[in-house]
């Protein structure tokens, strides 16, 4: 072939290329999603994890392949990384693998109370788990998404982007340089668990952040990425949502891009997700418009979700699937592991029949997948093994789902946004009182329903 002609050729390749991964983004994602957060695998006691060659990580995810999922979502941050980032400190900079217990890097933990030694000893295990995959020469991200396709799963790297965990001790080894060098960029006017939550208003904190998407987009070659703002969605300071709303929006704008550029260098498509408030109008006060995002074509995926207090059983999807209507976004129904029916009460981990439950309801309320969030593969939540599989199974179709029984909760939505009017339906009291809990397919005749 003559060099004129090999050019000719390789410049129709990139255009087909990015048509190819266009026309693979406009299909809708179906069956089950799983979060796989940052520390889970690396701070479970397993017996031989650290110096293991990566034989552990594998069997991790041989689980997840068993239990039918489809979508692995691979968190690699917190207020750090989970390998030896360029842009961002690894959660083991600083740490002494041979030190004591006293060393500076672990004294913000151990402090005066005798109970916090089993802290620094399952902090000092999750440490020495990551160091040991490192210093083997794997990185941890590469090999859980390597493992992944091998199982034809889709493989996505999830970030988290305004986590707050260890927010009331800022000397915590698990804060990064810049959250503990910037007190600044803090949220103000906004007391409580979020107070040192990140200001998105300010341009160093997306420029942060940016420069983690880039690093991701650049290493990994993932199938899509996900911006993780239910970890946490306080983005902006008090009454500074709408503005923020906007400024956000832009910058997702860029994000976009990134994820348009890496699909032409990588030849598929590279979606983008958020995870967003399980209510719509919350995620618009708060900044968190996903619907006008979809609109403007700037994400593919919408997860709807709680935080964490507890699961929804009544997640407003057939809102949000009217409101996306004519975008082609993927809406995937979010649920967490725990149980809570009524706000400050007892919480328990959700059984095998809640869990069927909830995702009963998320696909017969229109929603394209269901979307496990701390559902780990390692004693969280605690069932048998044969349990997680078979419940994870079921969860990719409501026909599958429909053959195993099931129970449905009351429960309440834990984020609310500024200036929404909200009450949790439990506690009430009267003599005359009426609930809505949807339920899904009705049941054969032969099935026995109870009422609690």
């Amino acid at each position: 072939m003559k060099p004129a002609l090999k050019l000719l050729v390789a410049l129709l390749l990139a255009p087909l290329a990015a048509l190819h991964a266009t026309e693979a983004a406009e299909k809708p994602l179906t069956g089950l999603f799983c979060n796989i957060d940052d520390t889970c695998f690396f701070a479970t006691p397993t017996e031989g994890r650290a110096g293991n060659t990566g034989d552990a990580a594998d069997r991790y995810v041989d689980i997840l392949g068993e239990a039918g999922v489809r979508v692995l979502l691979v968190c690699t941050n917190a207020r750090r990384t989970n390998y030896r980032s360029t842009v961002w400190d690894a959660y083991w900079d600083g740490y002494d693998q041979k030190g004591s217990d006293d060393q500076p890097f672990l004294a913000p933990i151990r402090g005066e109370a005798a109970q916090n030694q089993h802290e620094v000893q399952g902090y000092r295990r999750m440490l020495d788990n990551m160091l040991a995959l490192h210093e083997a020469g794997i990185d941890y991200p590469a090999r859980m998404l390597a493992r992944g396709r091998q199982h034809g799963m889709q493989v996505w790297i999830t970030l988290r982007m305004n986590d707050v965990h260890e927010n009331a001790n800022l000397a915590h080894p698990f804060h990064g340089r810049f959250f503990t060098g910037h007190p600044e960029f803090f949220r103000r006017d906004s007391p409580g668990y979020f107070a040192r939550a990140l200001d998105y208003a300010h341009p160093e904190v997306r420029e942060f952040y940016r420069k983690l998407v880039i690093e991701t987009l650049d290493r990994y070659d993932v199938d899509g990425l996900e911006l993780d703002f239910m970890r946490e969605p306080y983005l902006f300071s008090k009454d500074a949502e709408p503005d923020g709303g906007r400024i956000l929006t832009e910058w997702l704008a860029g994000v976009r891009g990134l994820t348009r550029d890496a699909a032409l260098r990588r030849g598929h498509a590279v979606r983008l997700g958020v995870r967003v408030p399980s209510n719509p109008e919350t995620a618009r006060r708060m900044g968190l418009d996903a619907v006008a995002w979809a609109k403007r074509g700037l994400v593919d995926v919408v997860v709807p979700t709680p935080r964490w207090a507890t699961l929804e059983f009544d997640m407003p999807l057939q809102a949000w699937r009217e409101q996306l209507a004519g975008t082609n976004t993927t809406l995937a129904g979010g649920l967490e592991v725990r149980l809570q029916p009524v706000p400050g009460g007892p919480a328990s981990t959700i059984s095998p029949e809640q869990a069927t439950g909830a995702a009963t309801a998320v696909l017969a309320a229109g929603a394209d997948a269901v979307y496990l969030f701390n559902y780990y593969p390692s004693q969280h939540p605690p069932w048998r093994k044969s349990e997680y599989v078979d419940t994870l199974r079921a969860m990719s179709t409501l026909a599958n789902l429909a053959r195993l029984p099931r129970r449905h909760v009351m429960t309440y939505r834990d984020i609310i946004g500024p200036g929404e009017k909200y009450k949790a339906p439990l506690p009430v009291e009267g003599e005359s009182l009426s609930f809505r809990l949807p339920t899904g397919p009705k049941p054969p005749d032969t099935w026995q329903a109870e009422l609690f």
